[in-house]
């Protein structure tokens, strides 16, 4: 049982005992006790002073005095007005580096769970490569998945590919007209930026256009509905709607090119997926399930044949789901897809990780499912993340001013080769062994630095900053890794390490931080699946890491003489060691064995 448990019981009881009370467990919450205060555990008092009617310092005493009666691991305790603080033995502190300090999956708990909880990210359009928001969506749903299973969730990781649409046709249209043939074969461009070079130049044609008219004394609004080449695009969804066999055949050489360069990109950012789900065999779905809210009467047709649900009896207003030529909206294949998707898992809950101007689709989809008699539709929920800019401002896909994932990732993995280089951390690395730990770097900068910050927060991604060997970065965390490594793999040659069978005579108070440290773990990673936020662990290893430096610095390891204090100082440094890694796999980072 943990000690908060042993804790909580022992202060309802002595409460009872005392006033004759009963405190629920709820009511009883302890918190980590203050740096600048002594003790280990804190208890607010004042929440049960009504029920005792005493005053909070008499109530914390009384409380104080009958728990440290009946648990011997409790020493001591002191009362800061209606604060309890509770002073824990160094022998528990020891068996809990015991029975904990080399179990790599400590503070994880085991899977316990039949239904799964699905979550969605990724969810790229195919007509451009990946960018840096797409960066942020793929970390965040594969670290949020990490999270939910490392709390003992069944997760299911999907993604749904948009491979249809209007936004597909004007990349398409744009290779058919200027294309000359070009391929990622015989340009060397790959799949997924061949496209999206395309997608770029439709939107270039397109502007053009619109000005053309404009000097013919068409209004700028009429111009951007009659430019040709928008009418092309349009034809062309009609065609692809009607499974034109030449339209079909462009469009899957196309997203053929394009799903190679995805998965290229994925298995360097280290994401994957349990099931791929494809808009283009989805939205039919969707469709069906309109024309069943048209039947019940639950949805409306309009006179030019639109289909439209009214929500403004919610306070929303009325959402398109179909428009007047028959074709499909997003709306409609997301209505379809989270129908398919319940059908295929049921899940406990269907998580959707996606950006925060999405906040209304989402609050619309899980109304409009709810309205149709989706009772499961209140398993929905839509992880809402803030934007990523850079110093430069924000990013267009059209106008090709996109910072693509590739080449930001090459991008760090070379900054990290320049920084290494600079601080001469890799001076007996081979040629190999080199490059895979720029990689290391690169990318773990690249992930921790965007998932330190809390998911619902924008942000601005510095990648200057995020490579620094110093402060809270990745890099300074992997390099006290290494350091950790170094130093067990200098005690197994020239001390030997042994079991832990006794209590040191020596504990020194950055030994218990540390301890304290490690004991907050398992709430870290609850607390940080419950709130969907990687971001509690990116920085609890942080702190975990600056306090071990600290550590390192003041305390002597290896050359400590007496012989059991040495034994415990590798053992908690080696316990240090699992849990930096443990959290940072569960961000997404590798840690290197050596710098």
């Amino acid at each position: 049982m943990k000690i908060e448990q042993i804790l909580q019981e022992n202060i309802i009881k002595a409460f009872a005992a005392l006033y004759n009370e009963t405190l629920s467990e709820e009511m009883v919450i302890l918190q980590n006790t203050k740096k600048e205060f002594t003790g280990d555990f804190t208890l607010v008092v004042f929440p049960f002073v009504k029920a005792a009617k005493k005053s909070p310092e008499i109530l914390a005493a009384e409380l104080g005095n009958e728990i440290k009666k009946n648990v011997p691991f409790v020493t001591d305790f002191n009362v800061i007005k209606g604060f309890l603080n509770f002073s824990i033995a160094d022998d528990y502190w020891f068996s809990f580096l015991q029975e904990n300090g080399t179990n790599p999956d400590f503070g994880k708990k085991e899977i316990n769970k039949s239904n799964p909880i699905v979550v969605e990210y990724s969810s790229p359009n195919t007509n451009k490569p990946l960018h840096l928001g797409h960066v942020r969506n793929n970390l965040l749903g594969h670290s949020i998945c990490e999270l939910l299973a490392a709390n003992g969730n069944l997760v299911k990781k999907v993604n749904l590919i948009n491979d249809r649409g209007i936004h597909i046709c004007k990349s398409m249209l744009a290779w058919q007209l200027f294309g000359n043939g070009e391929t990622p074969e015989n340009s060397g461009i790959k799949g997924d930026h061949l496209v999206g070079k395309y997608y770029v130049l439709f939107d270039k044609t397109y502007k053009a256009e619109i000005e053309e008219l404009q000097t013919k004394g068409v209004s700028k609004e009429e111009a951007e509905k009659l430019a040709p080449i928008l009418l092309q695009a349009q034809e062309m969804l009609r065609k692809w709607e009607a499974k034109d066999a030449e339209t079909i055949a462009l469009w899957e050489k196309m997203n053929q090119w394009v799903y190679a360069g995805f998965d290229k990109t994925y298995q360097k950012m280290g994401v994957t997926f349990d099931k791929v789900y494809y808009e283009s065999e989805t939205y039919l779905l969707g469709k069906e399930i309109v024309q069943e809210g048209l039947q019940k009467g639950i949805l409306e047709k309009k006179a030019d044949s639109s289909v439209w649900a009214n929500l403004t009896d919610n306070g929303l207003d009325e959402k398109l789901l179909l428009r007047s030529d028959g074709t499909s909206v997003y709306m409609t294949q997301d209505l379809g897809t989270a129908l398919l998707r319940h059908k295929d898992f049921n899940s406990e809950k269907l998580v959707y990780v996606v950006g925060n101007e999405q906040n209304y689709h989402f609050e619309v989809l899980k109304l409009v499912l709810q309205k149709l008699g989706y009772a499961w539709a209140e398993k929905i929920y839509h992880l809402s993340y803030g934007m990523v800019e850079l110093p430069e401002g924000k990013m267009k896909s059209r106008e090709g001013t996109v910072v693509d994932a590739d080449d930001l990732m090459n991008e760090m993995i070379e900054t990290a080769e320049k920084t290494t280089l600079e601080h001469r951390k890799n001076d007996d690395f081979s040629g190999e062994e080199a490059a895979q730990l720029y990689e290391m770097l690169g990318l773990g900068a690249l992930k921790y630095f965007i998932l330190k910050v809390d998911p619902v927060k924008n942000m601005l991604f510095n990648p200057k900053e995020s490579i620094d060997f110093n402060g809270n970065t990745a890099p300074f965390i992997q390099y006290t890794h290494a350091r950790i490594r170094s130093i067990i793999r200098k005690a197994q040659q020239e001390k030997g390490i042994r079991d832990l069978n006794e209590l040191p005579c020596i504990f020194v108070e950055k030994e218990k931080i540390l301890l304290k440290l490690l004991h907050q773990y398992p709430a870290i990673i609850s607390q940080a699946a419950e709130n969907y936020s990687p971001a509690v662990v990116a920085n609890y290893v942080y702190e975990l890491s600056k306090e071990f430096n600290s550590f390192y610095q003041e305390v002597p390891i290896l050359k400590e003489s007496n012989a059991e204090v040495l034994n415990f100082r590798v053992h908690l440094t080696q316990f240090v060691g699992l849990v930096i890694k443990s959290g940072m796999q569960l961000l997404g980072i590798q840690v290197p064995e050596r710098m």
